[in-house]
C-alpha cells in the first residue's frame, strides 16, 4: 500500500498537530536552522586555518550536533517495531545511504580526493548521520520505555571512548546517544519552557559564555572531543581526564542546545516551510561544497579569511534556503526518497490526479517527526506555536512520502 501524501515514511501524519490540527511551525522552523548550520559548519571546512576560523568552528560544534540528535530523538517517540516503520527506515535512511555513499564517495575520488574509507562500512563525510540515525531508531521501543536509559546512555557514552572501532561510525552512535535518548524523553510541556522571557535572556549569556570557552578550548580540550568520532586513546593521554573532559562537553553541548532552541521563532513564515526539505538539504549539499573546493575556493581564500568566511557563510546559508525551497521539494525529492515519491505519484495518477499535482517531499535529515503520543497531545493544551508537535523527520526526518500542497510549515 503506497503511503499516504499526508504521512511521513515512519507511518506518522507528516504535520505537526498543534492547536486546531495544524502543524508546528516552532518544529520546523528549528529544523530548518540546523540543517542550515549543519552547511555552514561543512563549508567551514573551505576556510583558512585562522584562530578566528577555529573560534567559529568550535562554538557552532559545541552544540549544533547535540541540537540536531535531540530533536530527531524528540521527533522519534512513535517509532516502534512495525512493518510500517521498518518500510520508513528502508525508504528514509537505507536507500538514501545506499545510493549516496558511493555517489559521493565517488564523487570526491573523480575530484582528485584521497577518501580513505571503506565503502558502507566506514560511513565518510556527512554521511555518518544516516547509519547513526537508524541504529537509534531500532533502539527506540526500548530507550523511551524508561527514563533510567538517560543516565545509563551517559555511562554508555563516556566507556565508548576507551574503544574506537571504525565501523559504522560507532563512536558517534555510542558518543551522542545520550541527547538521542533525552529527546525520547522530554514532553511538549518541558520544550514549552524555552519560550519564557527569562530563558530566553539566558540563552544570550549561555552562548556569549559558550563563545568565550570555545576561545580558549585548546587550553583545557580539544576540537576532537566536539566531534565524537574518536576514542580518547587518539585524543588524550589520561583516561580520566578524557571521560571527565567529555562529560563536560556534553554538558555545555546540551545547554548551547537549549539556549539555540529558545531563541528560535515560534511564528511560521516562508521559512517554515522549508523545513519539510531538510533531507534535500542534507543530502545534496556537499556535492556543491566539495565543488567549490575543485574549483579552487580553498586557495583564493587562503589571501582573504576574513572575507572567505563572510562569503562563506552567507552562501551556505543560500544553499541551503536553495535546496530546501519548493522547486526542490517538486523536482529533487525523487533523488532522495526515490521508493517513497514512485508510490506516492503512482497513487496518485491512479486516482486521475495530475503528476504535477502531486509534488513530493523528502524526509529532513533531523527524524522523522514522530513525537506525537496520544498522551502527549491530551495532556498538554494548546500552545500557540509551542513544540506539542508530532511530525516526521531527521535525515529521516521529516518528511516522507508526498508534500501536501503548500504546507503551512514543515521540517
Amino acid at each position: 500500500m503506497a503511503p499516504n501524501p499526508a504521512m511521513s515514511p515512519m507511518g506518522c501524519r507528516s504535520v505537526t498537530p498543534v492547536a486546531g490540527g495544524e502543524r508546528d511551525p516552532w518544529l520546523d522552523n528549528t529544523k530548518m536552522v540546523l540543517v542550515t548550520l549543519v552547511v555552514v559548519g561543512h563549508s567551514w571546512a573551505l576556510l583558512p586555518d585562522t584562530h578566528f576560523s577555529n573560534w567559529a568552528y568550535d562554538f557552532l560544534y559545541f552544540w549544533h550536533v547535540p541540537a540536531f540528535v535531540f530533536i530527531s530523538g524528540y521527533l522519534s517517540t512513535s517509532f516502534e517495531w512495525t512493518r510500517r516503520h521498518f518500510k520508513a527506515l528502508l525508504y528514509v535512511l537505507v536507500i538514501p545511504y545506499l545510493v549516496f555513499e558511493p555517489a559521493l564517495y565517488y564523487y570526491r575520488l573523480s575530484l582528485g580526493e584521497d577518501v580513505g574509507w571503506v565503502l558502507y562500512l566506514q560511513p565518510h563525510w556527512t554521511m555518518w548521520y544516516l547509519p547513526a540515525l537508524f541504529c537509534w531508531r531500532l533502539m527506540t521501543p526500548v530507550l523511551k520505555r524508561h527514563w533510567l536509559f538517560l543516565p545509563l546512555s551517559v555511562v554508555i557514552s563516556l566507556a565508548a571512548g576507551l574503544w574506537d572501532p571504525e565501523w559504522l561510525g560507532l563512536p558517534r552512535i555510542l558518543g551522542l546517544l545520550p541527547f538521542f535518548v533525552l529527546g525520547l524523553h522530554l514532553k511538549p510541556r518541558h520544550l514549552h519552557r524555552l519560550d519564557d522571557p527569562w530563558v530566553k535572556v539566558a540563552s544570550l549569556g549561555t552562548l556569549a559564555l559558550i563563545a568565550f570557552l570555545s576561545r580558549g578550548l585548546d587550553d583545557w580540550a580539544r576540537t576532537a572531543f566536539l566531534l565524537y568520532d574518536a576514542g580518547y586513546e587518539g585524543i588524550a593521554s589520561d583516561v580520566a581526564y578524557a571521560a571527565q573532559t567529555r562529560l563536560s562537553v556534553m554538558a555545555i553541548g546540551l545547554v548551547g542546545a537549549f539556549a539555540v532552541m529558545a531563541l528560535i521563532p515560534r511564528r511560521g513564515s516562508w521559512f517554515t516551510a522549508m523545513g519539510a526539505a531538510t533531507m534535500n538539504v542534507y543530502l545534496l549539499h556537499g556535492f556543491v561544497i566539495k565543488t567549490a573546493e575543485l574549483r579552487g575556493f580553498k586557495e583564493w581564500s587562503a589571501d582573504r579569511p576574513y572575507l572567505a568566511l563572510l562569503i562563506t557563510t552567507l552562501g551556505s546559508i543560500v544553499l541551503a534556503l536553495a535546496l530546501a525551497s519548493p522547486w526542490s521539494r517538486r523536482y529533487l525529492s525523487w533523488l532522495v526518497n526515490p521508493l517513497g515519491t514512485w508510490e506516492s505519484r503512482h497513487k496518485g495518477r491512479g486516482r486521475g490526479v495530475p503528476r504535477t499535482s502531486v509534488p513530493t517531499q523528502a524526509a529532513p535529515p533531523i527524524v522523522e517527526q514522530s513525537p506525537a503520543h496520544a498522551p502527549r497531545a491530551a495532556t498538554v493544551p494548546p500552545l500557540p506555536g509551542g513544540p506539542d508537535a508530532t511530525a516526521p523527520t531527521p535525515p529521516d526526518a521529516a518528511g516522507g512520502a508526498a508534500d501536501p500542497a503548500p504546507p503551512p510549515a514543515a521540517p
